[in-house]
């Protein structure tokens, strides 16, 4: 296993339940994921979705900003970001996300630059987390498939959903696609 920025998060994740005398089939449950999935978080096996981030942060009453950083956030009146100064979190081949609060403290949202490179002959990969999600698109066309349903957004274009349904996406049209995705 090396040291990417995905196995890092991985590792600290693995700390944070081992640091809290908290059995992996116990956080498993409160998290509502099997075992055997949590455990392929864990050990960096498996791609971890930004929703389960999210749940597990607030389960162990920590910030997202620890769990892809290592840093406390410490700003609590704003938290300015510059174009392309984010926190860059890769964790897939096809997603760039870049946090752009990742310095404010207590946040109530998780909001993320998201980019998503152009491999239309690819399967697309779902997930599902808790709480809600806003997608706003910035540039390109991105296909989001909701429970079946497939959208077509384009800049300008915005969305809202309940983030527990499976939902999934791709550019479109050979180029990159962004949006501001924030989570709930």
């Amino acid at each position: 296993m090396d040291d990417s920025e995905y196995t890092v998060i991985a590792k600290r994740i693995k700390a944070m339940r081992e640091l809290s005398d908290i059995s992996a089939d116990e956080t498993a449950e409160k998290l509502g994921v099997s075992p055997e999935e949590y455990r392929s978080y864990e050990n960096g096996e498996k791609d971890i979705p930004m929703g389960f981030l999210k749940d597990f942060a607030q389960y162990f009453n920590i910030e997202m900003t620890e769990l892809l950083s290592g840093d406390q956030p410490r700003l609590k009146t704003f938290c300015f970001v510059k174009n392309g100064r984010g926190i860059a979190v890769e964790r897939r081949s096809q997603y760039k996300y870049n946090h752009l609060a990742y310095n404010f403290s207590n946040r109530r949202a998780e909001p993320f630059l998201v980019t998503v490179e152009s491999k239309e002959d690819e399967e697309i990969h779902f997930n599902s987390h808790e709480g809600q999600e806003f997608n706003y698109c910035v540039e390109g066309r991105l296909l989001i498939v909701i429970n079946g349903t497939e959208i077509i957004m384009e800049p300008g274009d915005s969305l809202y959903f309940d983030a527990e349904n499976k939902h999934g996406m791709k550019a479109l049209d050979g180029k990159p696609a962004k949006f501001v995705a924030i989570i709930f």
